[in-house]
């Protein structure tokens, strides 16, 4: 009797414990920016097996340039992973507003990559657009490279999300080279089957030469981002939208006749990171300890608007401003 009650019990634990697991665990598992990006790095190799293999049974330009494309998806998601390694370190006393700064040197270094393999894949294009080769084995090569497509896509899209989430843009930038990459992998899919039909040897290297031009964009693209960041680029319109409206917020939170305003603020993004600098201007007759405390209120109020957010607020009284944009005025 009691070994059929604790075999009851036991089956009703195993119950709930599958469904947490089937309800809520599985929706929302997330991982963390190195996790993804070591999984970049295995299928950035799995994808390499697979689309050198397609190019070689089928001897198509097209192919082999979209397999040259994945040796620099291995590239860049082994220094991305340096990169978010070194981003995720503590302040320290040499740096002491943290090394967020770190992940753009991925995206910058990712550009650069993208751009180098176009070069590489316009030259032996040109070579085989003067002396065309006919394809070889279309099947099996074209299915070994929609295969690797999917790995690339199903990885974009984890990456896309985490990329939301911890808001980092070595993530973001790997996520955005890989779909470049799965539509330049369709792009030569269709080419092929177009030479396959027409009989145009031609067309193989003519489309090689536009997977090059298409990735070119993508690197230009990473390597300007990359440049916005480590010149400190301000925050996004909505971001500080949702700064001015926290503050408009708190001031209307005020017993009623209290004066207090808010200006100069200034704005930027590191990696993960993000800062804002502001004035804010009190009643000269209050407290040093009042006014400290009101700060403190808004600094998380803001924190809590923004995630993420570093902020920095430096008391003023009613009438007065501050020396910093005065001189900025008289230097312009």
């Amino acid at each position: 009797m009691e070994s059929a009650l604790d075999n009851s019990i036991a089956d009703a634990d195993l119950c709930r414990i599958l469904a947490d697991f089937y309800r809520l665990r599985l929706p929302r598992m997330t991982f963390t920016p190195k996790t993804l990006l070591r999984v970049s790095v295995a299928v950035a190799l799995v994808t390499i097996l697979l689309k050198g293999l397609a190019g070689y049974v089928t001897n198509s330009m097209g192919l082999i340039s979209d397999a040259m494309e994945s040796f620099v998806n291995l590239a860049s998601a082994m220094f991305a992973l340096a990169m978010v390694t070194i981003a995720s370190r503590p302040a320290d006393e040499d740096h002491p507003y943290g090394h967020h700064k770190a992940e753009y040197f991925s995206s910058g270094f990712e550009g650069i990559l993208i751009v180098g393999a176009a070069a590489a894949i316009l030259w032996v294009s040109v070579q085989r657009l003067l002396s065309p080769q006919p394809l070889e084995q279309l099947g099996w090569g074209l299915g070994l490279s929609v295969v690797s497509s999917g790995f690339n896509a199903a990885l974009a899209f984890a990456l896309f999300r985490a990329a939301r989430t911890h808001r980092s843009i070595a993530l973001e930038a790997d996520a955005r080279h890989l779909m470049t990459d799965v539509w330049t992998s369709a792009g030569v899919v269709v080419g092929i089957v177009a030479v396959h039909f027409s009989g145009w040897l031609w067309l193989d290297p003519v489309l090689a030469i536009g997977v090059a031009l298409n990735i070119v964009r993508e690197g230009v693209r990473l390597v300007w981002r990359s440049s916005q960041g480590l010149m400190d680029e301000a925050l996004d319109p909505e971001t500080i939208a949702t700064l001015r409206t926290t503050l408009d917020q708190f001031a209307a939170r005020m017993p009623e006749g209290t004066r207090m305003r808010f200006d100069d603020m200034v704005t930027r993004r590191a990696g993960q990171r993000r800062f804002a600098d502001l004035h804010m201007h009190v009643p000269g007759e209050w407290t040093l300890q009042h006014a400290a405390a009101m700060r403190d209120e808004l600094e998380q109020a803001l924190m809590d608007a923004v995630p993420g957010l570093r902020v920095t607020i430096q008391l003023l009284p009613l009438g007065m401003e501050a020396r910093g944009p005065r001189i900025e005025e008289e230097a312009a």
